[in-house]
């Protein structure tokens, strides 16, 4: 009974090739189309909402309303970068937090998944996982 006990803990912190990545490749391939979204519309709407806001301001023609407005769209503009380049600088510390250990071959699926949602990486991986 202990031995199945530490199988289980094994393949739920991902010790052993089908661990804990492999067996919910997609639950983390879901993650990765949520971010890939957010990626994309986010900074769009920011972006967005700062050029309608600056329009208004250029309708109504009053010079305080206009500098409001483009300080506004300029710190929005800096926003959607800085939120565009959030995965990417995680996905970096990932990769290096990752490649320590013994858990790597596991972790790689779940980062493939997570940053790579429409590619086949992350399917493959988590086939290989689970027929080996």
């Amino acid at each position: 009974m202990d031995k199945l006990l530490l199988t289980g803990i094994d393949m739920a912190i991902g010790s052993e090739s089908s661990g804990f990545c492999a067996n919910s490749a997609n639950v983390w391939q879901t993650v990765g189309y949520v971010l890939m979204v957010f990626k994309i519309v986010i900074p769009l709407l920011l972006i967005i909402f700062g050029m309608i806001d600056l329009g208004k301001a250029v309708i109504a023609s009053k010079d305080d309303e206009i500098k409001k407005a483009t300080k506004s769209l300029a710190m929005r503009a800096v926003s959607a970068v800085v939120i565009f380049f959030i995965p990417t600088l995680v996905g970096i510390v990932m990769g290096v937090v990752g490649s320590f250990g013994d858990v790597k071959e596991d972790f790689d699926i779940c980062k493939a998944c997570i940053s790579n949602p429409l590619d086949d990486d992350c399917e493959n991986a988590a086939d290989e996982a689970w027929n080996s």
